[in-house]
């Protein structure tokens, strides 16, 4: 079977590794244009495009999966199957019909749940005690097509969003040469979903990670972890913006307070303690604009942060 695969994150390259050394028929590579990044904005490649380089597999690179030149390159391919896994563009139906038998899609949710681009960061945020990997049969509605395979996976307390892209694909990516297999011998079951079902997980902009210190500990816990990576919970002090990567909350609810949402409890060796709605945040690790990431112990030595200041 001619596979070309379709991917472009770290998520996707574990798909990509485990295919190559699994099986030798990954035709091709589809990834998205080399991007500026950083202070100096120098073009920076996938890490899928990386993996291709590295072990001599041909790599295409498009502005626009959906344009004639893609479409008349694709065609070209003479592929029997699409494996897209975390690819960046949206793909028409015209592109998803191109191979001999069809498309299909790898997704870290438990469809119809968290359609869209950051299922696993959302699915933390929300606060979701499991989640999964689905395979799909790809149709023109993103995320919409029936269901080939799925597997749930449970969320534990301390996952942040690296963590639990790291257990999905480890899930996933045996779960895929499973479905290539039973494509290989016509043995497919197609379980439609249910769009009145669906919840929709979109890709998450920088305000995403502003914590609201009106809200319970418990939720802005679950931001921290569902943020971590990219593009970060943050608050401010002193009118600088501040980055929390790792927290710890008390469950236990606490009587009527006389401090402030976001105001400072307690200063404790290892942890700041801020008041939040019905209980009280830890924060253990923090980066403040423009420095480095520390400890809060390092922090609190550091910058002589007291009781009663308010984050926000």
């Amino acid at each position: 079977m001619n596979i070309v695969f379709f991917g472009s994150s770290n998520f996707s390259l574990y798909f990509l590794e485990h295919l190559f050394n699994k099986r030798n028929d990954v035709l091709t590579v589809i990834t998205v244009t080399d991007k500026p990044k950083g202070r100096g904005l120098k073009l920076s490649i996938t890490p899928v495009k990386e993996f291709c380089l590295k072990n001599n597999i041909k790599v295409y690179q498009f502005d626009n999966i959906n344009s004639v030149h893609s479409k008349e390159t694709l065609e070209k391919l003479k592929a029997d199957l699409f494996v897209v896994v975390s690819f960046g563009q949206i793909i028409s139906k015209e592109i998803l019909e191109i191979p001999k038998l069809f498309s299909i899609n790898v997704h870290a949710s438990l469809l119809p749940k968290y359609r869209g681009a950051a299922p696993i960061n959302w699915a933390i945020i929300k606060g979701e005690k499991e989640t999964g990997i689905s395979i799909i049969k790809m149709v023109e509605k993103l995320d919409a097509g029936p269901i080939i395979l799925q597997r749930k996976i449970d969320i534990d307390i301390t996952d942040d969003a690296s963590s639990l892209e790291k257990k999905i694909a480890y899930l996933g990516k045996e779960l895929l040469i499973q479905v290539i297999e039973n494509i290989e011998n016509n043995n497919l079951f197609l379980l439609p979903q249910n769009d009145k079902e669906a919840t929709f997980a979109p890709k998450l902009k920088k305000r995403d990670g502003l914590i609201d210190w009106s809200k319970s500990a418990e939720e802005i816990y679950n931001l921290i972890r569902g943020c971590y990576g990219w593009p970060s919970a943050f608050t401010y002090y002193n009118d600088k913006l501040l980055k929390i990567y790792k927290a710890e909350y008390l469950s236990e609810p606490q009587l009527e307070s006389d401090y402030l949402p976001g105001q400072i409890t307690d200063i404790m060796p290892k942890a700041i303690i801020v008041n939040c709605r019905k209980s009280k945040l830890l924060i253990k690790e923090l980066q403040l604009e423009g420095k480095k990431r520390m400890t809060a112990s390092e922090f609190i030595c550091g910058y002589k942060i007291k009781k009663g200041e308010i984050l926000g």
